[in-house]
C-alpha cells in the first residue's frame, strides 16, 4: 500500500490484529499447558501450526493482483481449517473466531464476509454449547463479537476507499502539474523564439534588405561605372545574408504556425 495519511490507521489496525491472534492463540497453549488433558499435546501442536499458518500467509498474501488474491484465498482456507480443528479439541479456541472475521472481510469481500462470519459464529456457539453446556454468555458472546467486527470492518473498508480516492485524485493533481510545467516550458520556449524571431526581422533582416535596395539603385544608376563590379558582389552578399535570415525566421517560427500556415494556426485558437 503506497503512503497516504492514512497509512498508520492501517499499520495500526493490523499489527493490533497480529497482536489479538497471537494473544488468542498463547491464552489456547496456556490454558492446555496449565489443565493437561489427554488433548494437551495435540492442542499445542495444533495452536503452533495454526499461529505459523498465520503468519507465513499474513506474508505471501500481500502480493498485488489475482496470485496474491489467490493466496489470500488458500491462506484464509488453511487458517478457517486449523482453527475449527483446534475448536473441537479446546473450548478456549472459540475466541480465535474474532481476528478471522476481520480476515473474512477484508480477503472475501462484505456479502460472502458476512456469510462467513455467520457460519464461523454459529461454529463457535456450539463448540460453547457442547463443551462447556448452553448459557446466555455462550451465545450472545460470539455474536456481540461477530457485530462489532462487522462495524469495524465495513469501516475499514470506507476508509480503505476513502484513501484509495485520495491516493487517485493525488496522482491526478500531480500529474495534471507536471503537464502544466511542460505546457509552461514549452510556451516559454516558444516565446523566445518568437522574440528572436522578431528582433532578426525587426533588425538584421530590415537592414539587409535597406542595403540591398540601396546597392541595387547604385548599381542601376551607374552599370558602366568605376567598382560596379564591387556594388554587384555586396548587393549579392547582402541577399544571401537576407536569405539566411529569413531562413533562421522560418526556422525559429512555431511549428504549429510552420506547417499549417498562419489560417491553420489562428483556427486552432
Amino acid at each position: 500500500m503506497a503512503h497516504t495519511a492514512l497509512t498508520p490507521v492501517f499499520v495500526g489496525l493490523r499489527t493490533g490484529l497480529h497482536v489479538l491472534f497471537v494473544v488468542l492463540a498463547g491464552l489456547v497453549i496456556v490454558r492446555a499447558l496449565v489443565v493437561p488433558s489427554s488433548s494437551t499435546i495435540a492442542i499445542v501442536a495444533v495452536a503452533v501450526v495454526l499461529i505459523a499458518t498465520y503468519f507465513v500467509g499474513a506474508a505471501l498474501a500481500r502480493g498485488a493482483g489475482a496470485r496474491g488474491r489467490a493466496a489470500g484465498l488458500i491462506w484464509l482456507t488453511l487458517l478457517t481449517v486449523e482453527w475449527a480443528t483446534l475448536l473441537w479439541l479446546s473450548t478456549e479456541a472459540a475466541y480465535l473466531v474474532f481476528p478471522l472475521f476481520f480476515l473474512y472481510l477484508h480477503l472475501l469481500g462484505g456479502r460472502w464476509g458476512a456469510v462467513a462470519i455467520l457460519l464461523s459464529t454459529a461454529a463457535a456457539i456450539v463448540a460453547l454449547g457442547l463443551h462447556g453446556g448452553w448459557t446466555v454468555g455462550g451465545v450472545v458472546g460470539p455474536l456481540v463479537g461477530a457485530g462489532v467486527a462487522l462495524l469495524i470492518g465495513l469501516g475499514y473498508q470506507a476508509l480503505a476507499r476513502e484513501a484509495a480516492e485520495r491516493e487517485a485524485l493525488m496522482r491526478e493533481l500531480l500529474d495534471t502539474r507536471d503537464q502544466l510545467a511542460v505546457t509552461e516550458h514549452e510556451s516559454g520556449v516558444l516565446a523566445e523564439r518568437a522574440r528572436l524571431a522578431r528582433e532578426i526581422h525587426d533588425t538584421l533582416a530590415q537592414g539587409l534588405s535597406s542595403i540591398q535596395l540601396l546597392l541595387h539603385a547604385a548599381e542601376r544608376a551607374a552599370p558602366d561605372g568605376p567598382g560596379v563590379d564591387h556594388i554587384r558582389l555586396a548587393r549579392e552578399t547582402a541577399a544571401t545574408g537576407l536569405a539566411d535570415a529569413r531562413r533562421f525566421i522560418r526556422e525559429l517560427a512555431p511549428p504549429d504556425l510552420d506547417d499549417q500556415g498562419l489560417g491553420g494556426a489562428l483556427r486552432r485558437l
